[in-house]
């Protein structure tokens, strides 16, 4: 039976008979596949999930969103699963993403609450839940630059010098980033996963959560792939998030310099994965448009390595492959 057929008729099974249709909802960098089930009499629509067992296993995003759930914040409720199949029945939070709403204007008090949410898992946090992100995973995500942003979007080989510098500044990175205390991380935590909605925000796309460093989602949050800020107001929100997560509890530095070059360096560690995936995503999927955030990434990485002389022989390494331009990155308040 074709998948779409296959999806119609388990519908069926659940609906007792209700005149309904479909219409895609969202899609994302996987095999998953979103849609809104909307019902003639005018009861609240629905979300189906389409993730194929041979591609997606949905176990993963049902554990992860009860853990979510028992941490207070928003996520999609479950009303009926088929593992077999790969179908999950969901509660609708909308369309309306932070990244098409988020302005100069309303950010401070998005993000705010994105920021509670946040510091509302972390303190749910416990160690044997999620997978590790350990060195073996984080080193995997550093590969994909290499493989697939030099080799494959570059077109362009290292040599041994060139390779010696790149695992040179990935151990240092890894270093850090293990240091970090663990806590949950989603992995996504960004414009296009959450959602406004009453309570705000609404979680999404969370199937992939580890147990790692602390940074990890704060610097997916506030250097966004999608979208980016002036590093002053930037810097005014990581702040923020830093005070409150003191005030919890949590094993942040007392002293705000430290945590702040754990953020940036987290985030080192993140912009090469993205770039890398976004690459791979193109050039692999067919998927090319992520190539027009490239640049925005870039900016946050090359930024960082000429910050920290750790870090400069990246910088360096990253203008022999591809020599700075005038960037045009967008989406910039």
């Amino acid at each position: 039976m074709p998948r779409t057929a296959q999806l119609q008729a388990w519908l069926e099974s659940q609906f007792s008979g209700a005149t309904f249709s479909l219409t895609p909802a969202s899609a994302d960098a996987s095999f998953r596949r979103y849609f809104r089930v909307s019902f003639a009499d005018g009861s609240p629509s629905r979300i189906v999930m389409d993730a194929p067992p041979s591609h997606e296993d949905c176990a993963p995003w049902l554990h992860v969103e009860q853990l979510l759930r028992g941490a207070g914040v928003h996520v999609p409720e479950v009303f009926a699963a088929d593992l077999a199949q790969g179908f999950l029945l969901l509660s609708d939070l909308g369309s309306t993403t932070y990244l098409s709403v988020l302005d100069g204007e309303n950010a401070g008090a998005l993000y705010g609450e994105a920021v509670d949410a946040l510091v509302r898992i972390q303190q749910a946090s416990r160690p044997g839940e999620l997978p590790p992100y350990d060195a073996a995973l984080l080193q995997r995500e550093l590969d994909l630059f290499p493989e697939w942003y030099v080799g494959k979007h570059l077109g362009k080989s290292l040599s041994d010098k060139q390779q010696h510098v790149l695992d040179d500044v990935f151990a240092k990175l890894l270093a850090n980033n293990l240091a970090q205390p663990s806590v949950y991380v989603h992995r996504d935590y960004h414009s296009r996963n959450l959602m406004v909605t009453i309570p705000n925000p609404g979680i999404i796309d969370f199937q992939d959560a580890v147990y790692g460093p602390i940074t990890y989602d704060l610097v997916s949050l506030f250097r966004d792939a999608y979208i980016q800020w002036e590093e002053d107001q930037e810097l005014d929100w990581v702040i923020r998030y830093w005070e409150k997560a003191r005030k919890a509890g949590l094993p942040v530095h007392a002293n705000f310099d430290d945590f702040y070059k754990d953020y940036e360096w987290m985030g080192a560690q993140r912009q090469l994965k993205v770039l890398g995936i976004f690459a791979r995503l193109c050039h692999r999927d067919g998927k090319d448009g992520y190539l027009k955030d490239m640049p925005r990434v870039m900016s946050y990485l090359r930024r960082t390595c000429e910050r920290y002389g750790d870090l400069r022989a990246l910088a360096r390494l990253l203008d022999e492959l591809e020599p700075q331009g005038e960037v045009q990155v967008g989406y910039t308040f």
